[in-house]
């Protein structure tokens, strides 16, 4: 009988037994009716306990195949359990489950959004290497040329040839840096330090691989910065850096205004350009990864912002973007000295 597998209601049924037999003993010898009376009672508690037993068991195992039933996603109804001591368990049972499915729920749009982000790097990291092969045949094709008539390849050509390529070269190079970066975020890999850093020395580290592209496309950058931010200074000049690329690329000639400050709540860098502006339609997706919005460069990927996001958000800050009242766009970076 499987009641009888669980040792426990062996060894009670079995101590109760022995009990009743020797009761029933010891009173033979004053009454057998006594003696009667007590086996009978003896063997009527072994009974109900044995009965009461095997009913909460089915109730037990109706409930696993209950739980079981809405683990597959089905729909079942748990209040028949609602009284009884398996009130409790099923109000556990049940809670777990939802949990259960509710994390299965997560791990398939977890799922999903990876074959989608696999589709985009894929496609980003493709089109720059398209690029270089086209720009490398073209190559190929001028020595050829060139070698044919007898004649030296142009040097200006060339030369412009072997830029674009390093060009794209750089920019696939970047993809997958960043792509890395991402990647660490979310598998939550990165340890960042809290350090006291100057504004002044914050903003620095960021604009400085920036100066050459500025220049060359004609903008001016203006920095006021004044106090301190208790961030991991490498990562949140990197996060600062992919902000003000991102306002460079997305406007022509103009004014970059960087300025920094401190309270005793948070530190704030604000970022505004003298450009067009953000787009109604792409303010609530501009820090998704791979989006473009309609004013973005064609160089951009959609990958600085979602990164930049990622590292402020990580270190207990926030980060803004919206529409300056003078025109241009303005994105707001504050780190908190404290939980938000």
């Amino acid at each position: 009988m499987e009641l009888f597998k669980n040792r426990e209601i062996r060894v009670f049924t079995l101590v109760c037994a022995l009990l009743g037999a020797a009761v029933s003993l010891a009173l033979l010898f004053v009454s057998p009716i006594a003696s009667l009376i007590a086996s009978l009672g003896f063997t009527a508690l072994i009974a109900a306990f044995l009965i009461f037993t095997y009913n909460r068991y089915k109730r037990i195992a109706a409930l696993s195949d209950d739980l079981g039933r809405m683990l597959n996603g089905d729909s079942v109804e748990l209040s028949k359990y609602s009284e009884g001591e398996l009130s409790l368990l099923e109000n556990r049972l049940e809670k777990l489950v939802l949990r259960l499915q509710n994390n299965t729920e997560e791990l398939k749009k977890e799922k999903l959004m990876l074959a989608d982000s696999m589709a985009d790097i894929s496609h980003q990291i493709k089109t720059p290497l398209t690029t270089i092969n086209l720009l490398a045949a073209a190559l190929a094709k001028q020595e050829r040329s060139a070698h044919e008539n007898g004649e030296t390849c142009g040097t200006a050509e060339r030369e412009k040839t072997l830029a674009d390529m390093h060009s794209q070269i750089d920019r696939m190079d970047w993809l997958v840096s960043a792509l890395l970066k991402l990647a660490r975020f979310d598998a939550d890999a990165v340890k960042l330090r809290e350090e006291s850093v100057s504004l002044e020395e914050l903003i620095r580290l960021a604009t400085e691989p920036l100066e050459i592209m500025i220049e060359l496309k004609g903008q001016q950058l203006e920095v006021r910065a004044e106090g301190f931010a208790c961030c991991d200074a490498s990562w949140t000049a990197e996060a600062l850096m992919n902000i003000i690329k991102n306002c460079s690329e997305s406007m022509g000639e103009g004014v970059l205004f960087v300025t920094a400050a401190e309270n005793p709540l948070y530190s704030e860098i604000v970022i505004l350009d003298s450009g067009k502006g953000i787009d109604s339609e792409d303010l609530p997706h501009i820090f998704e990864r791979f989006y473009r919005g309609k004013n973005s460069s064609n160089s951009g990927v959609g990958i600085g912002l979602a990164l930049a996001r990622s590292i402020i958000i990580k270190q207990n800050g926030t980060v803004k973007a919206e529409n300056a009242h003078g025109g241009g766009a303005k994105f707001t970076v504050r780190l908190y000295k404290g939980t938000v």
